[in-house]
């Protein structure tokens, strides 16, 4: 109780912070630090973006990632993947160019564990520390600042950055070294991967046996198969609403970083393997940009069949 009570009164010491990344979760992570009463240095690929929440929030609009890291004593990051974050970090214009001795980045996209131990390597030599803090939750998380983040790297560098990680999400889970904390979040993503398609399947096969598909789910919910994303994505799935909070583009590129990790350790993954397949069919057949459940539209297009209540 006393650690969480110095948690809360330091996050309500206005500090310098910046935000690199304005997208569907980076925009409400970043709002939520600039209503805890910060100084938050924005930059986005999108510039509106940055423009939008500068605007309705007060924070500073940048031309680079290297003037937010100049303007800021914690950068945090959100982008899309390993390139990205290495680009807006390492490249020209980014972090470590603006960047000075004692500066922390916190970058919370989901990347290669190996891209991210590399980045840890490369702020080092510049004095620069830096946590590899991916998350979970999904927009709905982020706009309600209940995100879940599995952090990697320093835990002292961690517990000085805390209270501004307590502004965006309400577990935080330190996992190690650098990169652990990403193989955390992939090991998370690879069991919410596999239990959609499992969902995909049961409930594709029910309905076309002639079981109405709440009534399934209620049998699923009130049994040892209970699932939370389940409850959760199946009243999306029947009234056919598939706009993204976490889309399939986004879900089969961290399967692909999953298996790349597992051949890494000699790991394998099977079943995984398959739902990069079926993610690949989804995006094929052009739903990339719609929410993960869209998946199933794989298996109904196959069957002839449409799950809905």
């Amino acid at each position: 109780m006393f650690g969480i009570g110095i948690s809360r009164i330091q996050s309500s010491i206005m500090a310098k912070l910046g935000f690199v990344g304005l997208g569907l979760m980076g925009s409400p992570m970043a709002r939520s630090l600039l209503k805890g009463g910060h100084e938050v240095a924005l930059w986005s690929n999108t510039r509106a973006n940055a423009e939008k929440l500068a605007a309705e929030e007060g924070g500073k609009v940048c031309a680079s990632p290297a003037e937010v890291a100049r303007n800021s004593d914690c950068v945090f990051i959100c982008v899309g993947d390993s390139a990205m974050a290495e680009a807006v970090i390492l490249g020209q214009g980014g972090i470590r160019e603006g960047g000075r001795k004692g500066l922390v980045v916190a970058d919370t996209s989901t990347v290669s564990p190996s891209s991210s131990r590399r980045v840890h390597e490369e702020l080092a030599k510049a004095g620069i520390d830096f946590l590899g803090a991916p998350m979970t939750g999904s927009t709905p998380g982020a706009i309600k600042g209940t995100l879940l983040f599995m952090i990697g790297g320093d835990e002292k560098v961690f517990e000085r950055v805390r209270p501004y990680f307590e502004l965006m999400g309400k577990k935080l889970y330190f996992c190690g070294g650098p990169g652990m904390g990403l193989h955390a979040k992939l090991t998370q993503n690879l069991v919410l991967a596999n239990i959609l398609q499992a969902f995909n399947e049961g409930i594709v096969l029910s309905t076309k046996a002639g079981i109405p598909p709440k009534l399934m789910v209620e049998i699923l919910s009130d049994s040892a198969a209970k699932s939370g994303l389940v409850d959760y994505k199946a009243p999306f799935v029947f009234r056919r609403d598939f706009e993204a909070n976490f889309s399939v583009k986004w879900m089969l590129k961290d399967i692909r970083l999953m298996l790349d990790s597992a051949a890494e350790l000699s790991v394998p993954l099977p079943m995984t393997s398959l739902c990069a397949q079926l993610g690949q069919m989804a995006v094929n057949e052009g739903h990339g940009d719609e929410d993960i459940c869209a998946t199933i539209k794989v298996l109904e297009r196959l069957v002839g069949i449409e799950v809905k209540a």
